[in-house]
């Protein structure tokens, strides 16, 4: 398949290369690394390390950033040109990605601790379960590309953020996981939205850039998306470990009992370890 992609990449996809080469940026790559890896490490921490502890890492990663705006708003030939964010659409389209690809990181993570911790699946199994999302996903990205082509980015980014939502919002309110009717119901919803979103988040960021400038601003948007993944992972994995730690601190009477009872479901899908 990856082949594939490469094939028809080099057959049908127009070249966007700019005039003359840009020259490699290391300061900034290396900037770029501190911030967000002291940034991930702070919030991956942060249930159980003591604020003196996070505090160097997280003045790191305000140091960096601070360091990284100054030098790139003045070197000629940037590794992220700051002028970008001028645009509202391609601004909108990094913020999207951030944010669509920090729910799937972090649904995927709940599903998996899930479906094995909690209803005993084996990986295959609960790679089998993943299935209703995937297909949707599979599915419906092309119908999203024809859509962004015909009607432009907005019905696919409204048809992407209600389907996720919603699909959220059974799980949050609904407990769906607790059937497996709605728990099918929520992966086919979060599919479908996550198909829709991809096309348009690339076609907005790039729709309003010239075209020497087109293969940058996919570079950014699709890095966002893998630091909204790496963001929502350390997110929630931190909002989960805060809240079983202070469940296990409450008195005995006020748990629930065993591991695969209401109290992990309500964690799992409200980012909380036991009932409000």
């Amino acid at each position: 398949m990856g082949l594939a992609a490469l094939l028809l990449t080099w057959r049908f996809v127009p070249e966007s290369r700019a005039p003359k080469a840009r020259r490699p940026d290391p300061v900034g790559q290396v900037l770029v690394i501190v911030l967000f890896g002291s940034l991930t490490y702070t919030i991956i921490e942060a249930p159980h390390a003591p604020l003196q502890a996070l505090a160097p890492f997280a003045l790191v990663a305000l140091a960096a950033l601070a360091a990284l705006l100054r030098y790139e708003s003045r070197r000629p030939e940037p590794l992220i040109d700051l002028r970008f964010f001028r645009s509202a659409p391609f601004s909108g389209a990094t913020v999207i990605a951030v944010s669509a690809f920090a729910s799937l990181g972090g649904f995927l993570f709940l599903s998996t601790l899930y479906l094995q911790n909690v209803r005993g699946l084996s990986a295959w199994d609960a790679g089998l379960w993943m299935l209703p999302m995937a297909v949707p996903t599979f599915l419906c990205a092309p119908l999203s590309g024809r859509l962004v082509g015909s009607r432009g980015p907005r019905l696919p980014l409204l048809i992407a953020g209600g389907a996720m939502t919603v699909s959220g919002f059974l799980f949050a309110v609904f407990e769906a996981e607790t059937s497996d009717v709605t728990l099918f119901l929520g992966y086919v919803l979060f599919g479908i939205g996550f198909g829709f979103v991809n096309a348009p988040i690339t076609n907005t960021a790039v729709s309003g850039m010239p075209v020497a400038q087109a293969g940058v601003a996919a570079a950014i948007a699709s890095t966002s998306r893998q630091l909204g993944q790496a963001l929502g992972v350390a997110v929630i994995g931190a909002v989960l470990a805060a809240g079983w730690d202070r469940h296990r601190t409450r008195p005995r009477s006020w748990r629930r009992r065993g591991w695969g009872g209401g109290s992990w479901r309500s964690a799992g899908w409200r980012c909380w370890w036991w009932d409000w």
